[in-house]
């Protein structure tokens, strides 16, 4: 595995108006690893994925791709990014008219002049991918809350990037949809070798898919190191954000538990 550094995040600072969401954030991502951004509501996870994708522009020598400038990039450069990362978004983001397949193709059909068997051909190969090669002809409304997030996950594979971004792929499943995920992208990394990163706050798939880890508080990185390296830390504000972060993952858990039996 080639452990060169793909993005560099140098000193990153942002801002929505006068408030200040990130102090002199640094880490860097490391090609063919999982790395996953957590932290609570509100702590700056999804400002990074913002300004990780494009979204949100960065100043001069904070982020730097590949070893390119992103904020020299300009239009041509960032298209070229983008052609080469795939986003699954929190709510999968997928379009209800459109079936699944037809979901899978938007990327191809917007960004390549493939011939529509050709495309079609691709789609079922994602689809296979991720579990739902039968069910390519289905609605949005059809499928369940795990379904709909491995059909946009099928989707953001459809250019075959390099690297795989995904926001809080637990979000609104329960424990064993979204250890099915977990594992889901764990072979995608192994298999294809994309690098991904993951903002999620849910502690123990955090701890399962991750390489490297970032633990954020109020905009400013408390810790960057392997899952190991973070259960280790003395930082008192990490170790009170596992903590409660688990209370409340046991609750959780327990309530699910209850609607079961129930």
């Amino acid at each position: 595995m080639n452990h060169s550094g793909l993005i560099d995040v140098r000193g990153l600072s942002s801002s929505y108006g006068d408030n200040q969401v990130l102090h002199q954030i640094e880490f860097t991502i490391v090609r063919g690893q999982v790395t996953v951004i957590m932290g609570v509501s509100g702590c700056g996870k999804s400002t990074i994925l913002r300004h990780l994708i494009g979204l949100k522009p960065s100043q001069p020598g904070q982020l730097l791709l590949e070893g390119r400038d992103a904020a020299a990039l300009g239009t041509e450069g960032w298209t070229d990014y983008r052609r080469r990362i795939g986003v699954l978004f929190q709510s999968s983001a997928l379009f209800n008219s459109l079936t699944v397949a037809e979901n899978v193709a938007v990327p191809l059909r917007v960004h390549s002049r493939l011939p529509q068997e050709t495309i079609r051909i691709i789609c079922q190969i994602k689809l296979h991918l991720v579990g739902l090669a039968d069910y390519s002809d289905y609605m949005p409304s059809q499928l369940s809350g795990g379904m709909r997030k491995r059909a946009g996950l099928a989707r953001a594979l459809a250019m075959d990037p390099e690297i795989l971004f995904v926001d809080e792929p637990s979000s609104g499943l329960d424990p064993i949809t979204a250890a099915g995920l977990d594992e889901l992208l764990l072979a995608l990394r192994d298999a294809l070798g994309v690098t991904i990163i993951v903002v999620t706050h849910e502690l123990e798939s955090a701890f399962r898919i991750a390489d490297q880890m970032l633990v954020l508080d109020k905009g400013r990185l408390l810790v960057a190191g392997t899952p190991e390296e973070v259960r280790q830390s003395s930082d008192q504000r990490v170790l009170q954000f596992l903590r409660r972060i688990a209370d409340q993952q046991q609750r959780h858990a327990g309530e699910y538990l209850a609607k079961l039996i129930g």
